[in-house]
């Protein structure tokens, strides 16, 4: 897959809540400049084409509707059903053009929810010995998977990351797998192996700026919109010129 003719930087699509966190969307936008693309904050007030991007990131923010995933919601708990469609219908468009999606927190569990899998509502009322944090420095340590593409991404079987959420995947969506895993059990990060790039990671990789293995997550989302990732990353499907072609 290869940036759209005529760009000199692939151009990638971040969504976000109309009142999320100006830090992580200055975070996001800084950490894929560095990666050789432009981007463009996307919200249920100021939607772009989906089509017209090169890659999206789903970012992080409010929970997800529990009705989406078959679950009663908990009224102390405040989401933001716009966004939830907005990113459904992107995860569909994204899914029918075949961009690059890279799922951050709130983002990995969209991505499992567009994809049928379902959530735990919170996290420590089912894995009893997590522990209670909630920090943007990188405390919490994690294992991945050897065989998976996130593995070949950041380099390292076992890392430290931070959190930020109290939900996370439960029921796997079609098609994705657990690359990784804290010591607790909570999943931290999700995969489909036979799409080109489609990764959810439980952390917040933007915030890990002097992390050159975090940061790798967006050199290679960029890399492979522009077509230039490894070989060995790739699945074969249409280009984005063949796609819009046919239909």
């Amino acid at each position: 897959m290869a940036a759209i003719v005529g760009r000199s930087r692939p151009l990638v699509g971040i969504t976000a809540s109309i009142h999320g966190s100006r830090i992580a969307a200055m975070a996001n936008r800084l950490a894929l400049w560095r990666a050789g693309a432009s981007s463009v904050r996307i919200t249920a007030e100021s939607p772009f084409p989906i089509d017209r991007l090169d890659a999206l990131v789903v970012g992080g923010g409010d929970d997800i509707d529990a009705s989406l995933y078959g679950e009663s919601a908990r009224p102390h708990i405040r989401i933001d059903p716009e966004r939830d469609r907005l990113e459904m219908l992107a995860l569909d468009c994204a899914a029918k053009i075949g961009l690059p999606v890279l799922g951050i927190c709130r983002g990995s569990q969209m991505i499992n929810v567009h994809r049928g899998g379902s959530l735990h509502v919170d996290i420590h009322e089912v894995y009893d010995e997590a522990p209670h944090m909630r920090t943007v420095l990188p405390r919490k340590r994690i294992r991945i998977a050897p065989d998976s593409r996130l593995y070949r991404i950041l380099g390292i079987a076992e890392c430290r990351v931070n959190a930020l959420h109290h939900q996370s995947v439960d029921r796997v969506g079609d098609g994705l797998r657990v690359v990784a895993r804290e010591r607790a059990g909570i999943v931290q990060g999700i995969e489909a192996p036979n799409e080109p790039f489609m990764i959810g990671v439980q952390w917040h990789p933007e915030y890990l700026v002097a992390d050159s293995r975090q940061q790798a997550l967006f050199r290679r989302l960029v890399d492979t919109a522009a077509g230039t990732a490894p070989l060995d990353e790739f699945v074969e499907v249409p280009s984005r010129r063949s796609v819009r072609a046919s239909g």
